[in-house]
């Protein structure tokens, strides 16, 4: 018994001391800024890895998806509070996955599963100007850039593939290329990305602002 604990924690510490930590810096191709809320995932070269589903928290403050951009395993729940003052209808048309939360204020219902891999686009029925993203990833190694453009992914060593995903991507599709992580780094692996122009900004429609103090006046009714 006595061998077998030994050998087991021997298996732990090397496994754990197998693990090293990647730098990634994103740049935008055009003008070599740094690009805040991109998504950066490593994918084994070979086998799947082992994804445990996580909760997390998309909250809706000042009439703003906070974050913009958040990362998760497949299989996660997210909850979706509200901390505005107004009524908000959150809502995703996306493949990956489609809901909608009826319109209200503090906290839903429930949370939202996300089962799926894929790029989740969020919106609100009532604020057409608010907007964010879910990217939902099939390996546990992933982050979401800084202001900076940089983020920190710890993976145990052995070849990868480097998959870089940003909303302004022409096609929405994930840049990738191979890479080798064994500890050794010195300096962030730069990744440069082209990107489309960015949207013009979006504007509510007057209507739906008086549709959205309408429901508010309601709810102030009822107190």
């Amino acid at each position: 018994m006595l061998r077998i604990v030994v050998v087991f924690i021997a298996s732990v510490l090397a496994a754990a001391a197998a693990a090293a930590e990647l730098e990634v810096q994103v740049l935008d191709a055009d003008d070599a800024q740094p690009l805040a809320d991109a998504v950066i995932s490593l994918h084994p070269a070979s086998g799947a890895p082992a994804v445990a589903p996580g909760d997390a928290v998309v909250d809706q403050r000042d009439s703003t998806f906070v974050p913009h951009v958040l990362a998760v395993t497949r299989g996660s729940r997210v909850r979706f509070p509200n901390s505005d003052n107004v009524l908000h209808q959150v809502y995703s048309f996306s493949e990956a996955k489609r809901f909608e939360l009826p319109l209200y204020s503090g906290q839903p219902p429930k949370s939202v599963h996300f089962p799926d891999a894929g790029v989740v686009a969020l919106g609100c029925n009532i604020h057409d100007q608010m907007s964010a993203f879910i990217v939902v990833l099939d390996t546990p190694y992933h982050a979401v850039t800084d202001a900076d453009g940089r983020a920190r992914i710890k993976a145990p060593a052995g070849d990868y593939r480097l998959e870089t995903w940003h909303e302004r991507l022409q096609g929405g599709q994930a840049v990738a290329r191979p890479l080798r992580v064994d500890g050794t780094q010195v300096e962030p692996v730069e990744v440069s990305l082209a990107l489309a122009p960015p949207p013009p900004p979006r504007i509510q429609d007057p209507r739906l602002r008086a549709l959205q103090d309408r429901f508010r006046s309601l709810k102030n009714d009822r107190r």
